[in-house]
């Protein structure tokens, strides 16, 4: 009997041992698993952060094509503002009798002036003209002087020198403007 014991000694260390190495190659295994979904899911990280960005850049791109758009035309319409104003001056100094004397020429300019308006209007750009009386506001105007007016309160537009222009939301040029200074 001692040799049976024996055998199922040797059978029993031969099933530990197969055992232990099983065990050491199903541990390694699940060490590799568990390194590889830490790697997946490091990409997986990655690659939704690289698509996050890709997204925020087409973003930002889109909305400088829009600015570019809508407000590039910004350094051409500011220059077209003087030849509003010497047009609008024109008009301005028109007599009863220079109308009569030279009407098709008077009509020419207003007509002139009325087509610039339509293509500012066309391309967003909005006239600002206050009217005396006006509560002055720094948003849209520019005040040149104040001077107190009877019968008028601080605040108060009294003079409008230049009228201004919006394109879009954004100020192109404050209307020049002359406040009441009147304490009350």
């Amino acid at each position: 009997m001692p040799k049976e014991n024996e055998f199922l000694d040797d059978i029993e260390a031969a099933e530990a041992e197969a055992f232990a190495e099983e065990e050491s190659e199903i541990s390694d295994e699940a060490v590799e698993v568990d390194t590889l979904r830490a790697e997946r899911d490091d990409y997986r990280d990655k690659f939704m952060r690289a698509l996050a960005d890709a997204e925020n850049s087409r973003k930002r791109a889109d909305k400088q094509r829009r600015e570019a758009e809508q407000y590039g035309g910004t350094k051409l319409a500011r220059d077209m503002l003087p030849v509003f104003d010497n047009l609008k001056r024109a008009m301005d100094a028109v007599t009863d009798e220079q109308r009569e004397q030279m009407g098709a020429m008077i009509e020419g300019i207003e007509l002139t002036l009325r087509e610039l308006l339509n293509v500012f209007k066309k391309h967003g750009i909005e006239l600002i003209s206050p009217e005396i009386g006006d509560k002055f506001d720094p948003n849209m105007h520019e005040a040149m002087f104040e001077a107190p007016v009877p019968n008028t309160v601080a605040g108060e537009i009294i003079q409008v020198s230049t009228d201004g222009f919006m394109l879009y939301d954004r100020l192109l040029r404050p209307a020049q403007v002359g406040v009441s200074s009147n304490p009350g």
